[in-house]
Formats: structure tokens, C-alpha cells, sequence
């Protein structure tokens, strides 16, 4: 079990208040389009990210996160190691875990995707060993998310977490992920559009295995591409294959799960 300095903590009126009798607070992150406000602690000589929901959209998805981390734990997905209720709603415990967000929008500013220097820029020149290694860290995380019974919901490049030094690939706030498969009961689900798959903005679709192909598929031409305009893939037509055959318009035209996309992927890289 991980030590941390809120095992004691059930309940805190105002979490900003607490964080600051129970260390330093190094960094606020309150200008995400999310409902969330998030903090930077260090306390008892280690860091800690604390996700705090300011709106009932953002209390339901750390609601739903809760729910996943009770059922997923892999090595590539940040972990929750405790929560508690606020007079707002919940608070969520992760540790700080060394990285840059591949893109991480705000309601300040947006894009930067292609700026030379951004994280994805950075990520996208890397050695294609690397990035196929990052890849396949996905792919991984995702098989323990379909094992556990859950479908991936608003997954993006803003869930990606990549440390440079040490190359490795986590994923953070999952919080939309929910348990599938279920009817959309929405005009349309959280998540950016350039990851979506179609059946996501149709009231009364199912969203299941298929939808987390989808997206994943697209993480997956995203990522092995040297830019946004999709017209420069550093990947095998083989490859290339592989993830239109996840991304087809028609659920049922896609792999079937995650299992089946990875397998195909990895039997051509």
C-alpha cells in the first residue's frame, strides 16, 4: 500500500485549505475545461497530484474514475491511491508522476499540437522504436481496461503522459471511462473529435469494445504521423491496414476488441 499524507483524511470543506496544512502547494492547474481544479503537493518529502471537482460535470467524472481505478490497475495508468469528499463534491489522490501531457488544452489557450517544441511535436520525431514502445504501452493499458469491463470514453493525446528522459508512456485522467457496453442516453459523448468514433454522437448507439478500437486506432495514426494533416505516416502500409480496419465508420466492421487490434498491430511491427 502507498503511504501518502491523507490516509486520515474522509472529508475536507475546502481542499485548498487542507492541502496547505498538509504541505506546499507548487502548482495549480485551474484553467482546465474540464470543472476540475488540480494541485501540485509536496508533502512528507514527496509529490502528489490532487484532483478537485468544481462542477456536477466534473464530481460525476471523478465519480466514474473512482469506479475504474477500483477495477483497473496497470503500470501504464497513473493510480489513484485515495479520495475523499469535499463541501464541493470529491477529491481524488494520485502521485505525481514525471511526464509532459502530449497536448493539454485550457480555456485560455488552445492547440499547439504543431508548434515545434511541443510535446507532440517532440514525441512524434523520436526514434519509431520508441514511439512503437509508447504504442504498445497503450494497446497494454487498454487490454487491462477491457479485461476489468470498462469501454474508453473522451481518451486523447490530453491522457498521454511522456516522460523524455525515461521514455515511458502513462496514461492519466481515464475519468470518463465507464462500464460497457451501454446505450448513448446523450446527443454526444465527452471527448475530442479527432479520436471519436461516429456511433459517439448518436443518441441511442451502443457504445462498446468496438468504440475503444476506434479510438484507439486513432491514437495509433495520430501518433506514428509527423504531423496533424495526417499526410506524413511513419508507419508500414501494413500498419496503415491495421488501423483502417479499426477505424471503419461501421462498428461492426472494426476488430472486435482490444485484444484483436493488438494482436493484429503487433504481428506488424
Amino acid at each position: 500500500m502507498t503511504t501518502h499524507p491523507f490516509h486520515n483524511v474522509t472529508h475536507a470543506a475546502e481542499p485548498a485549505a487542507l492541502l496547505d496544512r498538509l504541505g506546499t502547494v507548487f502548482r495549480t492547474f485551474d484553467e482546465q475545461d474540464s470543472g476540475c481544479v488540480s494541485y501540485g503537493l509536496l508533502a512528507d518529502g514527496r509529490r502528489w497530484f490532487v484532483k478537485t471537482a468544481t462542477t456536477p460535470a466534473g464530481l460525476s467524472s471523478l465519480r466514474r474514475a473512482v469506479s475504474l481505478h477500483r477495477s483497473v490497475s496497470h503500470p501504464a495508468v497513473v493510480p489513484l491511491v485515495h479520495s475523499f469528499t469535499t463541501d464541493d463534491g470529491l477529491a481524488l489522490v494520485h502521485p505525481w508522476t514525471s511526464g509532459e501531457v502530449l497536448y493539454h488544452p485550457t480555456r485560455s489557450r488552445h492547440g499547439g499540437r504543431a508548434a515545434p517544441g511541443s510535446p507532440m511535436a517532440r514525441f512524434r520525431a523520436l526514434p519509431l522504436p520508441v514511439v512503437h514502445a509508447a504504442l504498445d504501452a497503450v494497446l497494454d493499458a487498454h487490454l487491462a481496461v477491457e479485461a476489468a469491463g470498462f469501454v474508453a470514453v473522451d481518451f486523447y493525446d490530453g491522457c498521454m503522459l511522456y516522460d523524455f528522459d525515461e521514455h515511458r508512456m502513462v496514461l492519466c485522467d481515464l475519468d470518463e471511462y465507464r462500464e460497457g457496453p451501454f446505450v448513448l442516453d446523450a446527443d454526444r459523448l465527452p471527448g475530442s473529435t479527432r479520436y471519436m468514433a461516429p456511433e459517439e454522437s448518436v443518441r441511442g448507439a451502443r457504445i462498446d469494445l468496438r468504440t475503444t478500437v476506434f479510438t484507439l486506432g486513432r491514437a495509433l495514426r495520430l501518433l506514428l504521423d509527423a504531423g496533424d494533416d495526417e499526410e506524413h505516416w511513419r508507419g508500414t502500409p501494413e500498419q496503415l491496414e491495421v488501423v483502417r480496419t479499426a477505424t471503419a465508420r461501421v462498428p461492426q466492421d472494426r476488430f472486435p476488441s482490444v485484444r484483436s487490434l493488438a494482436d493484429a498491430w503487433r504481428s506488424v511491427v
